[in-house]
């Protein structure tokens, strides 16, 4: 067990006959004490920062696991992000294809549904032209008989008998 200031003060020594003096001894004995109290202090002093260091070091340790695992955490988190990003961006470029390959397939629909109509407009018309051209050209042989100067003056000469009647009704 170490000494303490008050052993080294209390420490009697058994007297010889031409002994040390005991004044000088004493003196060095305060001297030690005081020496000894001194560092003593020092050494609690410097346990005491040793102990407050220590604190902050397992302080900053913390704070440094902390921030590891933070960053740890971030960087899982951003890669995670990134990795939900890049499916969402396959997801809608995917969805983006079906659209496209849907929107074109209803173009070639609709345009091979138009060129048909297109197609039977065009029957319709050639038919319709050749039905009018047969009713002109009937209308023209009609127009070039005989018949119809006949008619015409049949024609006329109702109206003659007509207006003979009114006029034998009138008198």
């Amino acid at each position: 067990m170490p000494l303490s200031p008050l052993d080294i003060h209390n420490k009697e020594f058994a007297r010889r006959l031409r002994g040390y003096d005991e004044d000088q001894v004493n003196e060095f004995l305060d001297q030690v004490i005081k020496d000894y109290e001194a560092v003593i202090r020092e050494n609690k002093e410097l346990g005491n920062q040793l102990i407050t260091l220590q604190e902050k070091l397992d302080h900053f340790s913390n704070i440094e696991e902390t921030l590891s695992k933070t960053i740890i955490v971030a960087q899982e988190a951003a890669d995670e992000v990134k990795n939900n990003a890049k499916k969402e961006a396959q997801l809608i470029v995917k969805e983006a294809e079906k659209n496209a390959d849907r929107i074109v397939n209803e173009a070639l629909a609709k345009s091979r549904k138009i060129a048909l109509e297109v197609e039977e407009l065009k029957k319709q018309a050639s038919i319709y032209r050749a039905r009018f051209r047969t009713l002109v050209e009937a209308q023209l042989d009609l127009l070039s008989q005989d018949g119809w100067e006949a008619l015409e003056n049949r024609e006329r000469e109702r109206e003659v008998l007509d207006r003979e009647r009114e006029m034998k009704e009138i008198y």
